[in-house]
């Protein structure tokens, strides 16, 4: 993700409570630090670019993406998505 200097957007940002795999978060977390962005505009960033159906990471983004997975031992990718459950459900359905 890359910023460009255009004029901004004022928009009413509100306190949300999002609960999120560990691993994911903390990768997401070091993305954004390396981008010099906040969690929270990282976020609106990748969920603007999927309502389009666009990329929203980049060649370079996404190879510190992969060095990220590897520091926090992530070992999910996109089909491991509809199949994520709390570890205190694992036995139930």
């Amino acid at each position: 993700m890359t910023r460009k200097s255009r004029a901004t957007i004022p928009v009413e940002r509100v306190q949300t409570g999002v609960r999120l795999e560990k691993r994911i978060l903390k990768v997401l977390k070091a993305l954004a630090d390396l981008n010099d962005i906040t969690l929270g505009d990282l976020l609106e960033g990748i969920v603007l670019h999927a309502f389009e159906g666009k990329a929203p990471l980049g060649p370079e983004n996404l190879a510190k993406v992969a060095e990220l997975k590897k520091v926090f031992q992530l070992d999910l990718d996109a089909s491991s998505s509809h199949r994520l459950r709390d570890s205190s459900h694992a036995g139930r359905r």
